[in-house]
């Protein structure tokens, strides 16, 4: 298990849930949701800017995105979205990688939680989003101590399909 601190994110379309660990990757902790924010600063989303600040904040050696697969695996629009999102915060945060793992059910699970715990509907609406991201994190930090190797993939740019001969452009 590499030691350093991290940082797990939930992207939804309106906030973003983000949670933090100790140093050994043991426990993930909620950190703070925020919103997601048109307002751009030096051409950087004021959301992705506040992540950035807690990459350098809690020295963080890597980020965990969630990604938000459907059940059988393919990708949606969520999907789609948080790829978009991790290549940002992989930009802004260069050189501190960026994964992705796969986050299925994991607002559902977040909500379970947090009601079987006696959070109040209205209540769970400000927390759900970190508590979503403490088990996405949880989930890589726990991946990494069984494999030795980081959890999910790289957050990188889509490959293009490489072209066939003779196929027209």
């Amino acid at each position: 298990m590499r030691r350093g601190a991290r940082l797990g994110i939930d992207v939804g379309s309106v906030r973003v849930g983000i949670a933090a660990c100790d140093p050994d990757g043991i426990l993930a902790y909620p950190l703070v949701t925020v919103s997601r924010a048109p307002e751009v600063s030096h051409g950087i989303p004021a959301d992705i800017a506040e992540v950035a600040r807690l990459v350098a904040e809690h020295q963080v050696i890597e980020v965990v995105v969630g990604l938000p697969r459907s059940l059988d695996g393919v990708d949606g629009a969520a999907t789609v979205g948080a790829r978009s999102y991790a290549l940002v915060v992989a930009n802004v945060c260069a050189p501190v990688p960026v994964r992705l793992i796969d986050e299925r059910l994991t607002t559902v699970d977040a909500h379970r939680n947090l009601r079987s715990s006696g959070v109040s509907g209205r209540a769970q609406r400000r927390v759900v989003d970190q508590a979503a991201a403490v088990l996405i994190l949880q989930t890589a930090l726990d991946q990494e101590r069984a494999t030795g190797a980081p959890a999910g993939s790289p957050a990188t740019k889509p490959r293009r399909k490489p072209r066939r001969k003779g196929s027209a452009q």
